[in-house]
């Protein structure tokens, strides 16, 4: 963990004006409050505020202040989806994602600060109340223009700012509107306070109004700007007596100074609320450019807008943004205009090409050259909210074709981008609609990357029933998603133990990558091929499959491709025993997972090093690598990757000598994967297990197994890194023993384990060991019973395992 307390505040754009009495106040407040929620109409600065308010807090809280911003949300089950990619948290297959932030959060002392929760209000009181029940150190500082009304909350109503007496220069409001003409390049003197005082009054001290009205002081007087608010303020009076006065006179503001821009302005400016979030100038021009703006116009009108306080950019103005008040009027002018339509479909259809044209470039198109590979990625996933807002537009419009399209080319969609459920939840979606005049070659790719999701999901028997139906409905001469198709099937079929069917894909996916040119799927199909091979135990196949993978995936260029192909030449050395060798594949693909920011991935890698460098007694990298596994896997929520840090935990501790922390280090992993469905390495902890009997005796090494199993996993790994050894009389510490499940094989039993691998049957396995088929059959009843399997599925997916050397 680092030193220094960590956030992902902006920097403030502008001088902050005013509100020290609240600043004081609400920093106490959040202190000593589990939920405080700060409430006013908009415009009213709640957000400014808040942020202010985030950024004193800072060095209180080491596990960081985190900002989630809402508003461009239009679901509310993307709000926790947005608190963890904040945190960095991954989704977990099988297990909900609010249940992986509280595992994220339980242990820290951090502050979520959650902006613009009104429209979401509801999914927005749930998420909160749940963090807040699971996470003791967590405090959460949200705004909305309604309370969450939880039984935690403290609701603070944000007043306007401080106007002004007779003459007075020093309220708030005053401060607020001379800072912000100043910035604008107008120098008002004390001639002008009395109009000032008159026009903040007007305002009502709203922040927003002020500053939208400070914009305008290049060209109107604040004079001249009072007596135009004060007109629009008297119609709206008259069309409007149910609206709250500073919902009325914000709408005043907002639509004063939107009337104030030139035609073209006014209709960029609507144009522009299609968009989800940031949109940058490209975007802009491609969807906003139809009569009466020409595309070359736009640059000058965005410029405009920006000047005006009515769009925001960077400092290097390549990213702008709407305020949420702007934009929701925007919206509805768009919906008066009679245009939202228009533009929802044109937005559809320009994501659309733009995704397609960086997926061709990350991934398809040959002799693309990494930088741009990966320029393409990070594009892609630039565009990934408006991506969500164009399918939403996509189901609602029925246009399914074009939804399905944009599914299936975004790899910030795929599992590369760690959004397990997202793909599936679309194609799901789009596919119950009507489906007429879709082309059944398009439902077949679409069903392909259902199949992908599926798999990284965990749902095995659905993936590879999805994957087998879309290949054969796929055009025979559909080379690339046909090869993929083959690629995830292998990984399915490996997954459920079914080598055979698993080699004969691999095989045809290489056929078809190799005819077409394709480098992508040849290094997955080699690295397939591989991974058949070391299961088998083919070892100098598996070798020269997987340098053949890595040669084709270095040809490629993509960093995820060379990872995946070099972990695999990992596995095969460190199954030959050469872990010397193994480790360095290992360490290639660190700096590469680390650029992509796959963190599972990542993690999993760091464990095998750890591991691998435990075994050559190499204990400063071991413990470092296992470290930053730990670390990685627990900073992202993924439970799944903790269990294989703490084998490689387990493994270091006992080289070091220490083979009672081993025992519970081992015992804390079995525990773990138990408790989240996942298959243990039995064999291995067995092996463990007789060691330490022999060395430590039954009862003590029982006991260590029960106390390891209820062991907190974080505790477990700490102590091992820490290099803690327990004390003798706390080691015989009397401890309700749970049995320990004696599932070690014998030679005959593990041979045919290994022989299920290859989907032989009774029959086939009595011929292969000249015994009969009667035999056999007890053979197996013996196994499943020591390893406490139904299946001969769930032998050979273990038997195949413990070959590939995984842990």
């Amino acid at each position: 963990m680092p030193d220094t307390p960590r956030h992902n505040l902006p920097a403030e754009p502008n001088r902050f004006v005013g509100r020290e009495r609240d600043l004081d106040d609400l920093h106490d407040l959040v202190g000593d409050t589990r939920v405080v929620t700060l409430c006013g109409v908009g415009g009213i600065g709640k957000t400014r505020l808040a942020l202010r308010v985030a950024a004193r807090l800072v060095p209180a809280y080491p596990g960081g202040v985190w900002l989630v911003e809402l508003a461009r949300f239009g679901r509310g089950e993307l709000v926790e989806q947005e608190i963890a990619r904040v945190l960095g948290v991954r989704e977990e297959a099988g297990r909900p994602l609010l249940d992986t932030v509280t595992t994220r959060l339980r242990d820290q002392r951090c502050l979520l600060l959650l902006d613009n929760c009104e429209h979401l209000v509801d999914r927005c009181a749930e998420v909160v109340a749940a963090l807040v029940a699971g996470c003791p150190g967590l405090r959460v500082l949200a705004t909305s223009r309604e309370p969450l009304r939880i039984a935690s909350e403290l609701i603070w109503r944000v007043p306007p700012l401080d106007l002004p007496g007779e003459g007075a220069a020093d309220a708030e409001s005053v401060q607020l509107f001379m800072d912000r003409a100043t910035a604008a390049g107008t120098r008002l003197d004390a001639v002008s306070l009395p109009d000032v005082v008159r026009l903040c009054r007007a305002l009502d001290g709203l922040p927003l109004a002020l500053e939208l009205a400070a914009a305008r002081t290049s060209l109107l007087s604040p004079g001249q700007i009072a007596d135009r608010i004060d007109d629009r303020f008297s119609l709206l009076t008259t069309g409007g007596r149910t609206a709250p006065a500073r919902q009325r006179t914000l709408l005043g503001a907002v639509e004063w100074s939107y009337d104030l821009l030139c035609a073209k302005e006014q209709v960029l400016l609507r144009r522009l609320s299609v968009f989800a979030g940031d949109f940058d100038l490209v975007l802009a021009e491609q969807v906003c450019a139809e009569r009466p703006i020409a595309a070359s116009e736009i640059v000058d009108l965005l410029g405009g807008l920006v000047d005006k306080s009515l769009v925001l950019c960077d400092e290097g103005r390549r990213r702008y943004r709407l305020l949420e008040t702007i934009k929701r009027y925007a919206l509805e002018r768009l919906r008066q205009a009679g245009e939202r339509e228009v533009l929802r479909e044109r937005h559809l259809h320009v994501l659309c090409a733009l995704q397609e044209r960086h997926f061709a470039n990350e991934v398809v198109e040959p002799g693309v050259p990494w930088p741009r590979r990966s320029e393409a990625l990070m594009a892609s996933r630039e565009l990934i909210d408006d991506q969500r807002v164009a399918l939403e537009w996509a189901a609602e419009s029925g246009n399914v074709l074009l939804g399905l399209r944009l599914c299936q080319t975004s790899t910030g969609l795929l599992p590369l981008g760690g959004n397990l459920r997202e793909i599936v939840g679309w194609i799901e979606r789009l596919l119950s609609l009507d489906t007429t005049g879709v082309p059944a070659e398009q439902v077949a790719h679409a069903m392909a990357y259902l199949a992908y999701g599926l798999e990284a999901k965990d749902e095995l028997s659905r993936s590879l029933e999805t994957a087998t139906w879309s290949l054969a409905e796929m055009a025979p001469d559909d080379d690339f998603p046909r090869c993929v198709m083959h690629n995830l099937v292998v990984v399915v079929l490996l997954r459920m133990g079914r080598c055979e069917e698993a080699a004969h894909h691999a095989e045809a996916g290489l056929a078809g990558a190799a005819r077409s040119g394709d480098l992508w799927n040849q290094a997955a199909s080699l690295a397939g091929l591989s991974a058949v091979a070391l299961i088998r135990g083919r070892l100098r196949e598996a070798q020269r499959h997987g340098e053949e993978a890595l040669a084709r995936a270095g040809e490629h260029g993509h960093r995820w491709l060379m990872a995946r192909t070099a972990v695999q030449l990992g596995a095969v050395a460190e199954a030959r025993g050469d872990l010397a060798t193994a480790k360095t594949q290992y360490e290639t693909a660190v700096p590469w997972l680390s650029e992509l920011g796959s963190d599972l991935e990542l993690s999993r890698c760091l464990a095998r090093i750890g591991r691998v460098a435990a075994m050559l007694h190499e204990f400063g990298t071991a413990r470092e690598r296992l470290a930053a596994g730990t670390e990685i896997a627990r900073a992202t929520g993924q439970r799944q990757a903790v269990p294989r840090c703490l084998v490689g935990l387990s493994v270091l501790a006992e080289c070091e000598g220490d083979l009672a922390g081993a025992v519970l280090a081992a015992a804390a992993a079995a525990g773990l994967r138990e408790s989240i469905g996942q298959h243990s390495a039995t064999t291995r902890f067995e092996e463990l297990l007789g060691r330490a009997r022999t060395k430590l005796g039954d009862g003590r090494t029982t006991s260590l197994w029960s106390r390891g199993r209820a062991m907190c996993p974080d505790v477990a790994a700490r102590r091992v890194l820490a290099g803690e050894r327990l004390p003798p009389k706390a080691a015989k510490a009397p401890v309700t023993a749970e049995p320990v499940k004696h599932s070690v094989l014998t030679a005959r039993e593990s041979e045919i384990a290994g022989l299920l691998t290859r989907g032989l049957s009774n029959r086939g396995i009595a011929g292969e060991l000249v015994i009969s088929p009667a035999t056999v059959a007890r053979h197996i009843a013996n196994i499943m019973e020591k390893l406490g399997y139904t299946s001969r599925a769930q032998i050979a997916v273990w038997a195949a395992e413990r070959s590939n050397g995984s842990g």
